[in-house]
């Protein structure tokens, strides 16, 4: 039986993955990627690696859960050096939480490899610190999509009436939700906010409005993508750098 490398990739930009990420993709014997993790990475790894892409495809879904935390066990009784290679990071809704414990239950043995979240990396990129003196002392991360199967949302809307940075995740598809909840609880219309598209790399589009435009605004635009909403965003004016 098998290591486990739950890796995170970082948010896109090959430079920006960690040195200790590196290494244990050129020893890995098996690396299991997503949709998400760059697939420059996988010229890293050494001659004889298998790879396995656990991600969606156009017209396909992704893989159900449940089958890549069997497909990492599976790999893990085969090879001796097994790298779950997961964007971001992998307990900043990556869910290697559910894989560790999946691996924890069948007695395998992993570790886990932090990764550079994209839920600061990106708005970074972007010119947007999430925290900046005399205007945001906090933020908040926030998935932008839940589970279809839950009856009601989870996410704790009134506590966003303050203004902490909000980032979410995998929020494109709900932005006109998203931006009309957080209007209903009190935001003004005209709150600022960002939608980053595919941020870090050399495709990266950002598009800049505020709560009553964004959605116009951002239509078309690629994924992945994240949202940045608060008065941060005003500042990329001044700090945008990445592409110009």
């Amino acid at each position: 039986m098998g290591n486990v490398y739950l890796t995170g990739a970082g948010p896109g930009d090959m430079e920006l993955l960690t040195v200790k990420a590196l290494r244990v993709i050129k020893e890995a014997d098996v690396v299991i990627y997503d949709r998400l993790a760059n697939p420059e990475l996988l010229k890293e790894a050494k001659d004889g690696c298998e790879f396995v892409y656990v991600g969606k495809e156009d017209g396909r879904h992704s893989m159900p859960q449940d089958d890549i935390n069997e497909t990492i066990y599976q790999n893990s009784l085969k090879y001796e050096n097994v790298v779950r290679l997961k964007g971001g990071d992998p307990f900043v809704f990556g869910r290697g939480g559910e894989e560790a414990v999946y691996l924890h239950e069948r007695g395998v043995g992993f570790e886990i490899i932090p990764g550079i979240t994209s839920s600061v990396a990106v708005p970074a990129y972007a010119g947007i610190p999430v925290t900046h003196r005399g205007v945001a002392v906090s933020f908040r991360v926030v998935t932008g999509h839940e589970s279809p199967n839950k009856k009601s949302s989870q996410i704790p809307w009134e506590n966003y009436k303050t203004d902490d940075t909000i980032v979410f995740l995998m929020g494109l598809h709900n932005l006109p939700k998203i931006a009309k909840k957080l209007m209903q609880i009190g935001k003004p219309a005209d709150y600022p906010c960002a939608v980053i598209s595919r941020g870090t790399t050399p495709d990266q589009v950002v598009i800049v409005g505020t709560l009553e435009d964004i959605v116009e605004k951002s239509k078309g635009i690629p994924t992945p993508a994240l949202i940045v909403v608060g008065k941060v965003v005003k500042l990329r004016e001044q700090l945008k750098w990445f592409g110009n």
